[in-house]
Order: structure tokens, then sequence, then C-alpha cells
């Protein structure tokens, strides 16, 4: 095994290619046993491989060729669709991320960061390594000037919601989630 780590490091190059700024380079978090990367083409494969580790999780299909096409081309447009990071371990193997992208309250009158997933490969849960990379999407949101931080959990996953709930999340009862597929 390799020299640690540095805790919660975000590769300049990597940042500049995904616009994150150098005020959002600054948001240190408390160390931790693993390495904060934004998404880049160099990633992608591993990003696809989590995201196909969450679909067998969720016991959805995962991913096909298509989907996969446009995922690359939406995190690399010009205008990003959506941002996303890898959390690496000491061995740089990566071992969650998080797909997030802003919305806007108009009430608020302020953009809300929406936390489309946060998933850590089941080795890896209880280590520390989904508190710190959903602390960095929060920061990173509360440092852009949103207004809160939205996400869904499926009804049946105990884990995710004791996850949120010992955060102090609020589960929001009230609202409904409604959806039209096109």
């Amino acid at each position: 095994m390799g020299p640690p780590c540095q805790p919660f490091l975000i590769l300049e190059n990597a940042a500049r290619q995904c616009s994150i700024t150098q005020a959002e380079l600054s948001l240190i978090l408390d160390p931790a046993p693993m390495t904060i990367v934004p998404l880049t083409p160099e990633r992608f494969d591993d990003f696809v491989g989590l995201i196909e580790r969450l679909a067998d999780y969720e016991r959805l299909e995962r991913p096909d060729a298509a989907a996969i096409a446009r995922l690359r081309a939406d995190a690399f447009a010009p205008r990003p669709r959506f941002e996303a990071a890898l959390a690496l371990d000491e061995a740089d193997r990566p071992i969650t991320y998080a797909i997030w992208f802003e919305t806007y309250s108009s009430f608020l009158a302020k953009p809300t960061i929406f936390l489309e997933d946060l998933f850590v490969l089941e080795h890896a849960r209880r280590s520390g390594a989904g508190g710190t990379l959903f602390e960095f999407v929060r920061k990173l949101g509360e440092g852009r000037g949103c207004g809160r931080m939205d996400w869904n959990v499926l009804d049946w996953n105990a884990p995710a919601r004791d996850f949120y709930h010992r955060r102090k999340a609020l589960w929001m009862k009230e609202w409904l989630l409604y959806r039209l597929t096109y």
C-alpha cells in the first residue's frame, strides 16, 4: 500500500474541469482516510461501476449502454446537467459517490442542492465515508448560497433513513413525490 492519501483532497486540475471554485476547494472538513475527487473522464468507469452497484442494491436495472453514453455526455458537457464526486480509499479505489444538481426555491429565492444519489459500497459502510461525502455536498451547497439540500430515500431503505436522521435531516412527510416518465 502506498503512502496515506491526503484527507479530503480535491485535485485542482479535476476541480477546474468540473468548474469547482477555489472557495469550494477550501471546504476542508475533518480528516478521513479517504480522498474526494470530482468526477473526471479518467474516473468515469469507476463512477459507472458504483452506479451499477447502487442499481443492484435497489433491485433496479443497471444503466444500458445508451444511458451510460448520456451520463458521460451530460457530465462533461459545456453546461453539465449534474455534478458528481467520488470518494477513494487509501489504495485509490472508489468506495462511494454522490450526484447532485441545483434546483431553485421560489419561496426562499435561493438555489437548492438536490442530492440525487449518495451510495457507499457495503464494505465501506460505517467507515465514515458516506458521512464525509454527504457533509462535503452539504457544505458545497452552503458555500454556494443555497437555502437547503433535498433528496429522496426509498421507504424500505432503513439504513439510509437512519443515516439521514442521525444528521438531523427532517422527513418531509407532508410532501408526496409524483413522477411522469417520458
